[in-house]
């Protein structure tokens, strides 16, 4: 099965490790860390066409969405 993160994008459920809130989880520095680190790296998949409000860690890859963790979760649901 797979999840429609927004912006076009679809991503498998078995790939995906979390489904994080961005205003809640970005506020630790390591996390900050974290993002850089995967920016530079080009684990960073952007799919926000607007503000961004949850990331998506899959594997080797972190997407960024417009959709918001909750209603992520309830899509997998």
């Amino acid at each position: 099965m797979y999840l429609n993160i927004g912006g076009n994008s679809v991503i498998k459920y078995n790939d995906i490790v979390a489904i994080l809130d961005m205003e809640t989880t970005s506020i630790s520095k390591k996390t900050r860390e974290f993002f850089k680190e995967c920016e530079k790296r080009g684990q960073v998949v952007n799919v926000a066409e607007d503000i961004p409000k949850s990331y998506i860690l899959c594997g080797d890859k972190i997407y960024i969405s417009q959709v918001s963790s909750a209603t992520l979760l309830k899509r997998v649901e």
